[in-house]
This record gives C-alpha cells, structure tokens and sequence, in this order.
C-alpha cells in the first residue's frame, strides 16, 4: 500500500490559484512598498533641507562666498581708490552702488574685500581649531594618564584668561611687530593666531570627553581584544565617529569667530587701514552716523547675515546628524 509522502492522516491542503495570485500580490506591494536604501550623504541632505533656517542659512552663505570670490571682477572699482571731496559720505548711487565713506572710498567695492577678509579668518581659525585642537583632544581622551594630563592642564592654562582678552593682549604685543615685518599679510596672521590661540581648547575638552565615550564602547573593545593599535583604533573607528561633531562644533564657531576678529578691528587691533574688514568699516562709518547712516548699515547687515546664516546650518547639521535632537 501507498503511503502518501505528508503521512497517514494528513493531506495536503491545495490553495486555489486565485488565492495565491492575491497573497503574491499583497507581497509584491509589499516588496514594492519597502524604501530605498539610501547612502549617508544622499540621506544627510535630506534630512537637513527639512529645516526650512538651515536651508536658507546655507544659501545666505554660499552667496556670500561667491560675492566674495567674484564680486572685484564684476564690481571693478579699486576699494582704496579716493573720490573727489564732493563725494564724500555719499548716499548710494548709480556710480557708487552703496555710497561712498567719510574719505570717499566706494562702500561696496570696500564691502567685497571687508567679507573675503571675515571669511577667510574664520576659516584659518576653524582650520586651525580642527588640526591642533581636534587631535589634542583625541589623543588626551584616547590614551589617558600623563597624555591627558599635560594637555588638559595647557588647556587649562588658557582657559585662566577670559578669550577676548588673551586675543586682544596677542594682538596688541605682536601685531605692529608683524606688521612692520610682513606687511597686511603679518597682521592677518596674527588675528588668526590670537583667535586660534583662544579656540583650540575649546575644541580639545569638546572632543576629549566624546573620546572618553566612545572608546569604552562595544566595537572599540571589540576591534582592541582582535589585536588592532591604537592607531588603527584611532583613525578607523572613533575619528569617523567624531567627524560629523565637529564640523556641527566648527560650523557654530564660525560666527564667534567673525564678530571677534570684527571686535578686534573695532579696537584698532586687527586688520589696518587701508586694508578693509567688516569692524573697520563700523569702526570708521560710527562717528558720520548723523551724516549718512547707511555706511554704518551695510558692513552691519553683512556682518549679521554671516552670523545668523552659520548658526542655521550649525543647527541645522546638528539635528541631520543626530535626528533626535530635533524639536518638533
């Protein structure tokens, strides 16, 4: 006798085709249904054009940089050029598109080179933070002990003066030397080093205590027990960790950076005449307030805009980089 393959009592249960044409349909909706899988670049943005600030910060900024880069090919007027006496604190123009100042240099020509001077600082400084201050505090959280101790007590150190103040004294004992020295060009590095001297230890005790964080995690013991360095560590599974925190850190730095070095050039410690930079122009313009307002207006707008502008993306890389950091 046969014995059917399922058992003695058992059958086999037949589905009706119809039946099984709609529970393959329901899957193929399913599978269809399922979203894509997405790089982490491609879902970064997406998550950041969600906010509505941050997207507009981004765009602020962008223009700004390229008005930085091409405006002197478009707007070919010599910013240190004098114009006749009659034209002195002139409203704007057809001829001078924002006016003129209380010497008669053109205000936008002036403008143009005042933002590439703030931006091109504040990217030496962030630059700077990033290298010195990023891997101190990298090495400080990772190996611990002496490490640990010597560069947290330098930071330390620093942090014993208020940071303006340092800048202001690092500025004022070296910048006539520089400048005698090196011209335009030494004033320029010594804001950039006042500031940077001041900023680093901010970023070495940020990325520090992350460091002590993550190295007691499971993957940093696992990849430690396998017998990988420290350097490998290091570089392959916190560094990446902590990239996307510190650009969000360095973003937000960006606008301390601009108003300190204008706070610089507005006590006559940063960039010199006849060398432009956003705080000389308000420093320059505030006496002929009365006379024409605008010239006090337009390096102030500007300087705000680069303000608000890298504080949106700032918070706006902040909530794409850590969704639940996002108040809805």
């Amino acid at each position: 006798m046969a014995i059917h393959p399922l058992g003695k009592n058992q059958s086999k249960t037949v589905v009706p085709v119809s039946v099984r044409t709609a529970v393959n349909a329901d899957h193929a909706g399913t599978i269809a249904a399922l979203p894509e899988t997405r790089g982490f670049w491609p879902d970064l943005w997406r998550r950041y054009r969600q906010n509505r600030l941050a997207l507009f910060g981004l765009f602020v900024l962008l223009a700004l940089v390229i008005i930085a880069l091409i405006g002197p090919l478009l707007y070919n007027i010599d910013p240190t050029t004098i114009s006749p006496s009659y034209n002195l604190n002139a409203f704007p123009s057809a001829a001078n598109w924002l006016g003129t100042d209380n010497t008669g240099r053109d205000t936008l020509a002036r403008l143009i080179y005042g933002l590439r001077v703030s931006l091109l600082v504040a990217v030496f400084v962030e630059t700077i933070n990033i290298t010195v201050g990023a891997t101190l505090g990298l090495l400080a959280g990772y190996f611990g002990g002496m490490v640990d101790f010597v560069i947290s007590r330098l930071a330390d150190m620093l942090f014993a003066f208020p940071g303006l103040l340092l800048a202001i004294l690092v500025s004022a004992v070296f910048g006539k030397a520089a400048e005698d020295q090196f011209g335009s060009v030494g004033r320029l590095l010594i804001v950039t080093g006042a500031l940077s001297l001041v900023g680093w230890p901010l970023m070495a005790r940020y990325v520090r205590g992350q460091t002590l964080t993550l190295r007691e995690r499971d993957y940093v013991l696992a990849a430690r027990s396998l017998g990988a360095d420290s350097r490998r560590i290091l570089l392959r599974h916190i560094l990446p960790n902590l990239a996307g925190l510190i650009v969000v850190s360095s973003t937000l730095d960006i606008a301390n950076v601009v108003i300190a070095e204008a706070v610089l050039s507005l006590l006559g410690l940063g960039i010199q005449p006849p060398d432009s930079s956003l705080g000389i122009m308000i420093t320059q313009a505030t006496p002929f307030i009365s006379v024409n307002w605008t010239q006090v207006f337009f390096p102030s707008a500007v300087l705000t805009l680069i303000v608000l502008s890298v504080s949106f993306i700032g918070d706006g890389l902040r909530d794409a980089l850590d969704p639940q950091s996002r108040s809805h």
